[in-house]
């Protein structure tokens, strides 16, 4: 298996602008539920498009005994970073997408053009520095960063702060609710949204029906959440993410007696990088730059638990592809007119 996992798909001619939906402001959700359970959920029958309405701690009822619930423990970090030129003194934020060791990360930098190779940036009255040491393909800034009192992963986690999307505009009371209650291993820019409807009794009440959970791992970066620029959507080009799935994830995969539910796309993609043909699910460490969009055929997943995503994007592709794109587009219309919420804290739904 090469380093850098990618797709593998039959031609198609759909544009991105197939996948637009029209929708309000108002219903995209600035703050999460009062309760995570408690979000709305929507049933779609990916076959037929028969669409229910419920609420997520109703997941219970969806599942089966024998069914493997797939989820991404990656945490994310307190990523933005605000600093200074230590030249000009001019102000810079800058953006941690992911580690590449030895204290040195893939930032997007704001405002990049300025943003030089060889520049210094400070950060919390120099509490951290971070000298740009080169500017990839993407024109992402690799940054490597040092502190004089603190190992640098304390000083960004004493200075840093949750990088919420630009669309919500008010910042959440508990960043803890960007979080998933079974997050482990910090690396992700974004959380895997899909998972925060989750609370640990209703994890309780899964398992004691008979479904086993198993968590996996994909550092989310920005990759995932960029729009398409390309008018077809096959000329996109996926940033690639780093993930890994152990042998004792793979075996419990691999042996269940039901079906393999993925919670979120990442949980999803994971799978898909690392099932052959016959849907047997392999062990892999690495990246993974796999583009799923209509055309593409599901080697492993069969159900998926997924929030409602930006028009245009990879992650509605994705959906649509699990499905099929009008019955998606139908499903988010109705979601629309029964106003539901949208985006990373919005309701979720159940495609099966």
């Amino acid at each position: 298996m090469s380093d850098i996992i990618r797709n593998n798909l039959t031609h198609t001619s759909l544009k991105t602008e197939d996948f637009f939906y029209a929708l309000p402001e108002r219903l995209i959700a600035q703050t999460p539920a009062e309760k995570r359970d408690c979000s709305r959920l929507m049933t779609v029958n990916r076959i037929t498009g028969e669409i229910r309405h419920k609420h997520f701690y109703d997941i219970v009822d969806e599942l089966r005994e024998g069914d493997v619930l797939v989820l991404n423990r990656s945490k994310v970090i307190p990523a933005r970073l605000y600093g200074k030129r230590s030249d000009t003194g001019a102000t810079a934020e800058i953006l941690l997408l992911r580690s590449l060791g030895d204290d040195c990360w893939e930032t997007l930098v704001k405002p990049g053009k300025k943003c030089r190779e060889g520049i210094t940036l400070t950060f919390g009255d120099g509490l951290l520095t971070g000298v740009i040491t080169e500017i990839n393909d993407d024109g992402n800034r690799i940054v490597k960063f040092s502190s004089a009192s603190l190992t640098v992963s304390d000083a960004i986690h004493r200075i840093g702060e949750m990088p919420l999307p630009p669309y919500i505009t008010s910042r959440a009371a508990d960043s803890n609710r960007y979080q998933t209650v079974y997050s482990k291993e910090e690396g992700s820019a974004a959380a895997p949204t899909a998972g925060l409807h989750f609370t640990d009794e209703l994890l309780d009440r899964i398992r004691a029906k008979g479904v086993k959970i198993v968590t996996v791992l994909l550092h989310v970066g920005l990759g995932t959440f960029r729009p398409v620029k390309e008018k077809e959507i096959e000329n996109h080009r996926m940033h690639s993410e780093w993930f890994r799935i152990t042998k004792e994830e793979a075996d419990i995969i691999n042996s269940r007696k039901g079906r393999l539910v993925a919670v979120g796309t990442t949980s999803c993609r994971v799978i898909e990088s690392v099932a052959d043909q016959s849907g047997k699910v392999h062990p892999f460490e690495g990246e993974t730059a796999i583009f799923i969009y209509p055309g593409y055929r599901f080697k492993a997943v069969e159900a998926l638990i997924t929030n409602f995503h930006l028009p245009e994007s990879t992650l509605i592709m994705l959906v649509s592809a699990f499905s099929d794109r009008e019955k998606i587009l139908n499903a988010y219309r109705t979601a629309v007119e029964n106003e539901y919420r949208f985006f990373s804290f919005g309701d979720a739904m159940f495609l099966y």
